[in-house]
């Protein structure tokens, strides 16, 4: 018996496979899950023998409705549901808000207040920052200004130049007594356990976000913490595309590098503060949760007159807050949808969507890079090119340098700026967080900064790009099948 086993090995382990593949297959049918990622977890199950299963399992479970991130109660804290109450809009103020400057964007915020409880608000002071060098020289300023705590969530922290320059800075003021708080993506920092040590050993409270060890490496890896906040004292917070590596920073790499953050003052930075604490609340568990009281939600005394509101979304949102808020603006649009970002690999409602408003007479146009950073991204993207171009949207590569910027600029109105792509990782799978401004003074200058990178860009001709290579056709439509797996 032992003999014939041995004999038939492999053939007994591809009817093993196959028989846990059609098992995956029945599950992923009878949950209705969006047909194209549906067809794409079959095609790999079918064609990719074992590969397929390890790909399901590393990146098809689908836990947002199960719930296993715990991140709620934070939220039950009397001090925040009182900052909720006193912020949050109710009909009539809408109403107001609807006449005065709103207009069609009242649907986005009614959304966004109604999907998470996010308040509009109007007390801030909204800087448009570009590059990382001008950030980082921005942020360690204020960093050295802190006087009660500096709360700091990244996916990427780098072990190198600029990524030591933030963590001596925040050596030096947890030794001064600040509290300081950091929780890094476990799987894009890969921080070394000598230098987490040394910040541990200057007092600052640094957790990972969702470490990879085995046998939770398969419902692990595909939920990574994207976000990119920076809060200090409850009063200055930090939010965009930039993250903390030499690579973000012109000068200290090889690429040029073009990219966009924000620094708020004002009301809309208790929203960053109240993400930060979900997040702090989830890798900390009860061990170091913060004491929510006035210094962490602190009284605002900026003038500033910038309407803001902060989307959030992530496996553990109800809805993806904000594929849904980039959506509505989208549909609202009256004048031009202009978008930059890396990774354009769209879900169906978001193509639909720019595809519509082109064809209506919208001016929709698209920025990617010309040269990515990802092989089987920049090919998945092209393939959703053609059709695009067809509908009269227009698309343009960014030849410069590396386009990082994850931004969308509507009707001199409207802008969001954040850390979310264009695709389906970002509005399905990872934690995200975006600015939501609708005020024309920021939308004029992020729609200047557009207008100064098209000067960067070649635009893509339909005729051209119809009679591109045979063989990049290929790649195109290959790569397309695992859009939803990159």
């Amino acid at each position: 018996m032992f003999d014939w086993v041995l004999a038939n090995i492999w053939t007994l382990l591809f009817v093993l496979n196959y028989i846990v593949a059609l098992s995956v297959m029945g599950f992923l049918l009878m949950h209705n899950k969006n047909p194209h990622t549906t067809m794409s977890y079959i095609l790999a199950l079918v064609i990719l023998p074992f590969v397929g299963i390890i790909i399901y399992l590393f990146f098809g479970q689908e836990y947002r409705k199960t719930k296993i991130f715990r991140r709620k109660h934070v939220f039950d804290n009397a001090k925040i549901k009182k900052w909720e109450k006193e912020l949050l809009l109710d009909e009539e103020e809408l109403e107001y808000y609807e006449d005065k400057f709103l207009d069609h964007k009242i649907r986005l915020v009614r959304l966004i207040q109604k999907n998470e409880n996010s308040p509009l608000t109007f007390k801030n002071e909204v800087s448009v920052i570009m590059n990382g060098e001008n950030k980082f020289e921005s942020l360690f300023e204020d960093l050295k200004k802190a006087e009660r705590h500096i709360h700091v969530e990244y996916y990427i922290i780098r072990n190198d130049t600029i990524g030591n320059r933030l963590i001596d800075i925040l050596c030096d003021k947890a030794e001064a007594g600040i509290d300081v708080r950091v929780s890094y993506d476990y799987v894009g920092s890969e921080l070394p356990s000598k230098l987490v040590k040394k910040m541990r050993k200057c007092g600052i409270s640094i957790q990972p976000f969702m470490p990879v060890w085995f046998p939770n490496l398969t419902r692990k890896l595909n939920y990574r913490d994207h976000r990119k906040i920076v809060v200090i004292d409850g009063v200055i917070g930090y939010v965009g595309g930039v993250n903390v590596s030499d690579m973000y920073v012109n000068g200290l790499n090889d690429t040029y590098w073009r990219d966009t953050h924000l620094k708020i003052e004002g009301h809309a930075v208790k929203s960053l503060q109240g993400q930060f604490l979900l997040n702090w609340d989830f890798v900390c568990g009860e061990d170091e949760s913060i004491e929510i009281n006035d210094s962490i939600f602190p009284k605002v005394t900026k003038k500033g007159k910038v309407p803001v509101q902060i989307a959030a979304s992530g496996p553990d949102t109800d809805w993806a807050n904000i594929m849904e808020a980039i959506f509505t603006a989208v549909n609202t649009a009256e004048e031009y949808v202009y978008i930059t970002t890396p990774y354009f690999i769209p879900n169906e409602p978001i193509l639909t969507a720019l595809k519509a408003a082109s064809r209506s007479g919208i001016d929709v146009r698209v920025m990617i890079p010309d040269l990515g950073d990802s092989w089987a991204a920049k090919y998945a993207s092209n393939s959703y090119l053609e059709g695009l171009l067809e509908s009269d949207v227009r698309v343009f590569r960014y030849c410069k340098g590396m386009l990082h910027a994850k931004t969308i600029v509507i009707d001199d109105s409207f802008a969001t700026v954040g850390t979310s792509n264009m695709d389906y990782r970002s509005f399905n799978i990872n934690f995200e967080i975006n600015a939501l401004i609708y005020d024309s003074v920021t939308t004029q200058k992020l729609l200047s900064i557009y207008k100064d990178d098209l000067k960067e860009c070649k635009e893509i001709n339909l005729d051209d790009w119809r009679n591109r290579p045979f063989g990049d056709k290929l790649k195109e439509s290959f790569c397309r099948l695992w859009a939803p797996l990159l």
